[in-house]
């Protein structure tokens, strides 16, 4: 049974959008999670974000959470979900400037900035490399490197912005390849600065989000493997906002030492009804 109101925050990461619920007290059941992040993160409807977090006790780290997609899939990581879930647990006193907190993927370290909105997490290491793969997308054979950053990223590089995001990023998405859990797509162009502009399919939100930060770690860590480029990468996404990619790389490939940097925004506090979930 869930007591109303629920008090929520609402904060974005770069545009990746998310509400979070300490759930510490609240005690909102596992086995409802699910459904009520569906619920909630309809857009219109109620309160509408890429992702619903609930915030829970350790016994390892600081907290632990629980991480929805806005279809109410879970997923074990997220970049930006963390970066906004650390400000969370710093301005409500559940943890310092420096902290851990469990995911499905594994213990994650966050540190707050001297500016509170800026956020910087250290990632878990990437695993699961995979190069040389190619698929046909938009007609044509595609170069497509895959990792996983806390979730599995397919990274294809493109030489102009018009990419059908949502298109491509099907196709993508279902291959057969990345059977059975899919990957998100990430389609990724190397500016004349240096920097990278990136557009990333999400798996679980099953569009075009305005950021994900772990896409954009795997879009960094490919441009140095496949494009020469040194950390610090800087990441222009969707929504216009820059994400700073740092990072270890050896051969192997191995990457170590990973870490996500970036602007948070609290956007809103409130309390949830019954009737956002109708």
């Amino acid at each position: 049974m869930i007591n109303f109101p629920i008090p929520f925050e609402k904060m974005n990461g770069t545009g990746n959008d998310f509400v979070i619920i300490d759930n510490r007290s609240l005690r909102i059941p596992l086995a409802e999670q699910s459904e009520l992040a569906r619920k909630i993160c309809r857009r219109m409807f109620s309160i509408g974000a890429d992702g619903l977090i609930f915030i829970e006790e350790s016994t390892i780290a600081d907290f632990a959470w629980n991480f929805y997609n806005a279809d109410g899939s879970v997923a074990e990581m997220c970049g930006n979900g963390s970066r906004c879930v650390a400000r969370f647990a710093y301005r409500h006193g559940i943890a310092g400037k420096k902290m851990k907190f469990a995911t499905l993927a594994g213990i994650i370290e966050a540190e707050i900035g001297e500016d509170e909105a800026v956020v910087k997490v250290k990632m878990t290491a990437p695993r699961d490399f995979r190069l040389g793969l190619s698929l046909s997308v938009g007609d044509e054979e595609r170069a497509v490197g895959y990792v996983d950053t806390g979730v599995p990223h397919a990274v294809i590089f493109v030489d102009n912005d018009d990419v059908p995001v949502k298109t491509w990023g099907r196709v993508v998405r279902f291959h057969q390849i990345f059977e059975p859990k899919g990957a998100n797509a990430n389609f990724v162009r190397v500016l004349p600065d240096g920097r990278l502009k990136v557009r990333t399919y999400e798996r679980g939100v099953e569009a075009e989000t305005m950021a994900c930060g772990t896409g954009c770690v795997a879009s960094a860590l490919f441009a140095a493997m496949q494009k020469g480029m040194d950390s610090p990468v800087e990441v222009i996404t969707s929504g216009g906002e820059m994400l700073t990619i740092l990072f270890d790389l050896i051969d192997g490939p191995v990457a170590d030492n990973v870490f996500l940097q970036g602007p948070t925004r609290l956007v809103c506090t409130g309390n949830l009804t019954a009737e956002a979930l109708i």
